[in-house]
């Protein structure tokens, strides 16, 4: 049987990636220069890293969230998830020229929803145009072997204790090699949306310049976790409007930050129910990978005897294309509840699924489809 154990040891030449001359580096606004420094270190690097990883180690490596969302994770933590074959890795930049050690910061290694398989500290060198991969190691022996800060909230585990040459993630992943890759995680409380909305209050503040290290971690991990709240505190912290509203768009336009992700204003062609003939309407529509293929995601209103009824439709955009057998459309209440006749499924191939709600001015739903679209993150609609 091979015996993988001895390239774990392997001290192999530093691996040099160049930083691509076509770089595009997504402009976005922060609330500190820390902030805006983290957004550019991670694109350095992430657009050096990932079209090598792609081609030596992980044909099916991807961002694990939006490129539009990344940003409220940038505005707080350093550090860039990815996702290949059922793995996760987070990318760990860096400017500093010293590379003794590995530092990371808890959220990445503490909140359940953020926790990672592996972690690759990357030094970055802008003005030599490249990236140097220092090492990986993985969650549980950054749990078990690491040191942790209480004063920054970082794990930090030392250079000598990484696996330099990331060859070994490779024959890791091809021999199949038996190796524990996650140490348990305290599940973190949840918090209410009262406590949520007071949180946000405080921290959104954008005086509040380390917002991270404002709270205790358990209060702070659980506001992170929920990602509508998550970007939020991002918006609040830009001093932007939060409150996104459907009706809203609808008579003005969808806002810029909505656009980034996706959202449009536009005339939807549908047919009344009970009705040959079809209608135009106006409404909101959001197109959306789901297991590679393409689909659009329609809201819109519509009146049944005089009673204004919000309709949520998601239909394949492939000419005469079907929604798949076990295909869920499911709406639930801002904090997450089910509720009557909220989940439409394809118990067989079908032209599209909808649901018709009636809902009061400024209630909230959050949209669930499984399976998931590309770039998915909850996000409270707001009517």
């Amino acid at each position: 049987m091979f015996n993988i154990s001895p390239l774990l040891t392997i001290n192999s030449e530093p691996l040099y990636l160049e930083i691509p001359d076509s770089l595009e580096i997504r402009e976005h606004p922060y609330s500190t220069p820390g902030g805006t420094r983290r957004a550019w270190l991670n694109q350095l690097c992430l657009q050096a890293f990932l079209p090598w990883f792609r081609e030596e180690i992980a044909p099916d490596a991807e961002l694990a969230n939006s490129i539009n969302t990344l940003p409220s994770f940038w505005e707080v933590v350093n550090g860039t998830p990815i996702t290949f074959d059922n793995y996760r890795l987070i990318l760990i930049p860096t400017l500093g020229i010293d590379n003794d050690e590995l530092r990371i910061a808890q959220e990445w290694v503490d909140i359940p929803e953020w926790v990672a398989d592996y972690y690759v500290a990357v030094q970055v060198n802008p003005d030599d145009g490249y990236i140097e991969i220092c090492g990986y190691t993985t969650h549980h022996k950054l749990k078990t072997q690491g040191i942790y800060d209480f004063g920054d909230r970082t794990y930090s585990l030392e250079s000598d204790d990484l696996i330099q040459d990331l060859n070994v993630l490779w024959v890791t992943l091809q021999t199949n090699y038996p190796e524990i890759l996650r140490a348990e995680v305290d599940s973190l409380s949840p918090i209410s949306q009262t406590q949520a909305e007071n949180l946000l209050e405080r921290l959104g503040n954008p005086e509040v310049k380390f917002p991270r290290l404002a709270v205790p971690f358990p209060l702070w991990g659980a506001l992170l976790a929920e990602d509508n709240w998550r970007k939020k505190l991002y918006q609040l912290r830009q001093g932007w409007s939060v409150k996104w509203s459907i009706s809203q768009w609808l008579q003005t336009g969808v806002d810029n930050l909505a656009q980034q992700l996706g959202w449009s204003r536009k005339e939807l062609v549908v047919a009344p129910v009970g009705m040959r003939n079809r209608e135009t309407v106006l409404g909101i529509a959001r197109q959306l990978i789901i297991a590679g293929n393409p689909y659009e995601f329609r809201i819109f209103r519509t009146a049944q005897e005089e009673i204004l009824v919000w309709r949520f439709e998601l239909q394949s955009t492939i000419p005469e294309g079907k929604i798949p057998a076990g295909f869920k459309l499911r709406l639930l209440t801002e904090d997450l509840q089910p509720f009557e006749n909220n989940e439409d499924i394809a118990q067989a191939p079908v032209d599209m699924l909808y649901l018709e709600v009636i809902l009061e001015p400024g209630e909230g739903l959050v949209l669930e489809i499984d399976p998931r679209y590309e770039g998915w993150e909850q996000e409270i609609l707001r009517f």
